[in-house]
């Protein structure tokens, strides 16, 4: 019997290749998001709103969009899943 191996570089590519604009850029928002979350707990930093100030409509359409993205990336969690079911 023999087994195939696969390494990690190709399972990277198998999942990039499934990958499309939007789906990175759901990806790209919902990690700016977190890294924001992070800052907010750990240092009591809102970097959106130091950039764009508080209550503003440049850090409200970014808490939509990081919040659309979110929704978003459930859907694209469920896809992959159905690719990969191993």
């Amino acid at each position: 019997m023999s087994t195939v191996e696969t390494s990690p570089y190709n399972e990277r590519t198998r999942v990039s290749a499934h990958l499309n604009p939007v789906d990175w850029i759901a990806l790209v928002l919902v990690i700016i998001g977190g890294l924001n979350w992070g800052l907010i707990a750990a240092v009591g930093v809102d970097l959106v709103a130091s950039i764009f100030g508080a209550g503003t409509v440049g850090a409200r359409i970014v808490y939509g969009l990081v919040g659309l993205a979110a929704l978003y990336t459930i859907f694209l969690a469920v896809r992959l899943g159905a690719k990969n079911p191993d």
